[in-house]
C-alpha cells in the first residue's frame, strides 16, 4: 500500500469577521437566543462578503456556553436557519471564555492541512437567557416515574413530589471545585498580586474612551452589525474616568481589608455572538477579498486553581495565560517586544493587570499600554463568554490591517476552569 503524503501546513488568512453590538443582561436582547444573535452575525457576515452559493464556505464552527437542552446542535441549526449554504456542515465547541478563539484555532488547524478552503467560527452566549435547572430531587422522581412498569408505579413515584421539588436550580457564576464566583478568584488574585484599586479604575476608564473612540472613527462599522435596536455596544460609557470610577463601591473580595472589584472594573453579564471568516490564501484570492492577517500561532494552558498556588498568585484561576504566552512565544522564538498590538481579554480589570506582572516575573518585557487594547475590550464592550474570543480575533486582525507595513499582534483569554486560550496574528 503506497502511504499517504503528509500534509503540507498552508497559512491560515483571516478575511473578515462581524457581530452584533453586545448587551447587557436582561436588556435589549432579553428575548433573544443564542440561536437567534449567532444568526444575525452569521447573515450579515455572508451578505457581506457573497457567501451564498452552495459550497462556499467549508464548515461553521461555534459555541455558546450557556446552552439550553435544545441548543445541543447550535452551529448546525444556526446554518440552517441563515442565508448560508444549508449544505455547510458544522460543529458545536466549548472551552468557557475561550470558546470563540478556541473555534477559530479548530477551523484553522483545518484550513493549515488542507482539510477545507474555508471557515466561519465563533461563539454566542446570553446570559438574559440562561437555562434553568430543573430541581435535582424532582428529576430524579421523574426518571423513576417514567422507568415504572405500571400506571400505580407512576403515581406512586409522583405521588412523592413536593413544592420544594418545584424551586428550579438557578444557574451560578460560580466554580463547581471550589463554590467561588469568578469575581472572587479574581480577588483572592488581586490580592495576591497587590493590584491596586486606582490602577483597576485606571484601566477600566482607559478601555470605555478607547472604545468611545474607535466608534466615532468609524472603526467597528464594517465589524458590527445593528441588532434588535443596538447600533453599538450597550456597555460602553464614553465619559468614564478613573474618578467616576472611584465611587463605585466594592462587590467582590469583601471580606478583604480593602476590597478592590468593583462593577465598574469588572465586566458586566451580557449578550451578544461574533464570528470570524478564516480561509486559505487561494481561496480568498479567487473571491477577490482581503487577506486582513494571518493565525501563525496558538496556545492553550491550564492552572490548578483548586490545590496549586493561588495564595501567592501563580495559579490563579485566571491566570493560565500567565503559562500560555511565555510557552507559545518561546516556541515562536518571539518576545513581547517583537508585538505591535496586545490585546488581552478584561474579564476584570484586576486579572489584566496581575497577568501582565506575572508575564514580566517570566522573563518577557513589559507591555507597553499604548499598544494594549487599544481599542478598548471586554470591559467596555461586554463579555458573551463565548463570543468574546471571535470579537477579539477580528478586531486584531483589521487593526494590523490598518498599519503601513507589517505588523503582529498577540492575543490572551482567560476561560473559567482554570484555561486559558492564546493567539498570534501577523500581517507581513
Amino acid at each position: 500500500m503506497r502511504p499517504l503524503k503528509p500534509p503540507v501546513a498552508r497559512r491560515v488568512a483571516i478575511v473578515a469577521g462581524t457581530r452584533v453590538p453586545f448587551a447587557r443582561s436582561d436588556g435589549p436582547y432579553a428575548t433573544a437566543s443564542n440561536q437567534d444573535m449567532l444568526t444575525a452575525a452569521l447573515d450579515a457576515l455572508v451578505e457581506r462578503h457573497g457567501l451564498q452559493e452552495p459550497g462556499t464556505v467549508g464548515e461553521f464552527v461555534a459555541g455558546a456556553v450557556l446552552k439550553h437542552a435544545r441548543d445541543f446542535n447550535l452551529a448546525r441549526e444556526t446554518v440552517l436557519g441563515s442565508r448560508l449554504d444549508p449544505r455547510t456542515p458544522a460543529y458545536d465547541i466549548q472551552q468557557a471564555c475561550g470558546t470563540g478563539l478556541q473555534a477559530v484555532i479548530a477551523a484553522a488547524n483545518k484550513i493549515a492541512l488542507g482539510q477545507t478552503e474555508s471557515a466561519i467560527a465563533g461563539g454566542a452566549d446570553t446570559a438574559s437567557d440562561a437555562p434553568l435547572g430543573v430541581n435535582d430531587d424532582l428529576r430524579r422522581i421523574l426518571l423513576e416515574a417514567r422507568r415504572a412498569k405500571s400506571a400505580g408505579g407512576r403515581l406512586k413515584a409522583l405521588a412523592r413530589i413536593r413544592p420544594t421539588h418545584l424551586v428550579p436550580d438557578i444557574p451560578r457564576n460560580a466554580e463547581p471545585r471550589t463554590g467561588l464566583s469568578m469575581g472572587e478568584h479574581a480577588a483572592v488574585t488581586a490580592r495576591a498580586r497587590g493590584v491596586s484599586r486606582q490602577a483597576q479604575d485606571e484601566l477600566a476608564a482607559t478601555s470605555h474612551q478607547r472604545l468611545a473612540a474607535a466608534y466615532e472613527r468609524g472603526f467597528f462599522r464594517e465589524l458590527v452589525v445593528p441588532f434588535r435596536g443596538l447600533a453599538r455596544d450597550q456597555n460602553l460609557r464614553p465619559d468614564s474616568t478613573a474618578e467616576k470610577l472611584a465611587g463605585l463601591k466594592p462587590v467582590f473580595g469583601l471580606k478583604d481589608p480593602e476590597p478592590t472589584m468593583t462593577a465598574g472594573n469588572s465586566t458586566p453579564l451580557t449578550d451578544g455572538a461574533a464570528l470570524v471568516l478564516l480561509a486559505s490564501e487561494e481561496w480568498a484570492e479567487a473571491r477577490g477579498l482581503e487577506v486582513l492577517a494571518y493565525l501563525t500561532a496558538y496556545e492553550t494552558a491550564a492552572v490548578d486553581f483548586v490545590r496549586g498556588d493561588v495564595v501567592q498568585g501563580e495559579d490563579g484561576l485566571l491566570m493560565a495565560p500567565a503559562h500560555a504566552v511565555p510557552r507559545m512565544l518561546e516556541r515562536a522564538g518571539l518576545g513581547m517586544e517583537d508585538f505591535d498590538l496586545v490585546e488581552v481579554h478584561e474579564a476584570f480589570a484586576s486579572q489584566v493587570l496581575a497577568t501582565l506582572a506575572a508575564w514580566e516575573k517570566r522573563g518577557l518585557a513589559p507591555v507597553d499600554r499604548d499598544r494594549l487594547n487599544v481599542t478598548g475590550s471586554s470591559l467596555a464592550t461586554g463579555h458573551p463568554f463565548a463570543a468574546t474570543g471571535a470579537r477579539i480575533v477580528a478586531t486584531l486582525a483589521k487593526l494590523l490591517a490598518e498599519r503601513e507595513g507589517p505588523g503582529r499582534g498577540l492575543i490572551s483569554v482567560c476561560a473559567a476552569g482554570g484555561q486559558g486560550v492564546t493567539a498570534i496574528l501577523e500581517r507581513p
